[in-house]
């Protein structure tokens, strides 16, 4: 199988060691801009406000192997913001319970699991 390369793509599940100032510290590095971080690794995710969390943007968390991912936490910035109808019911189809909640909480709550070893995986929106 040919190795997918993504741009913004660090392989394996990282906590998430800091958030602030437009970005995220994990696996010993610094991205500034929204991420997902999956269990097949931390992407760079184009989602830039609330507005722009839907199916298509979540692509990749779609993508991953069925049964790989029960909790998505969804971290929407600075404040709770909730998913559309259309979202919250793919996701439900797919058996992903989405959790949406400011971007802090989501990535302290994200590393938590991650480290019980739970079948986690978070959408971050960075804030400015």
């Amino acid at each position: 199988m040919a190795e997918r390369k993504y741009e913004g793509f660090l392989p394996g599940a990282h906590p998430i060691e800091g958030y602030g100032a437009g970005g995220f510290r994990f696996g010993s590095m610094s991205h500034r801009g929204s991420i997902l971080a999956l269990p097949s690794g931390i992407h760079a995710w184009s989602a830039t406000a609330p507005q722009d969390i839907d199916i298509a943007s979540l692509e990749l968390v779609f993508a991953e192997p069925r049964g790989s991912i029960e909790h998505l936490l969804i971290g929407t910035g600075t404040a709770l913001v909730p998913l559309g109808a259309e979202l919250r019911q793919r996701l439900r189809e797919t058996g992903i319970r989405a959790e949406p909640m400011s971007t802090g909480a989501a990535a302290r709550t994200y590393s938590i699991l991650l480290g019980e070893k739970r079948l986690v995986a978070a959408a971050l929106l960075a804030a400015p």
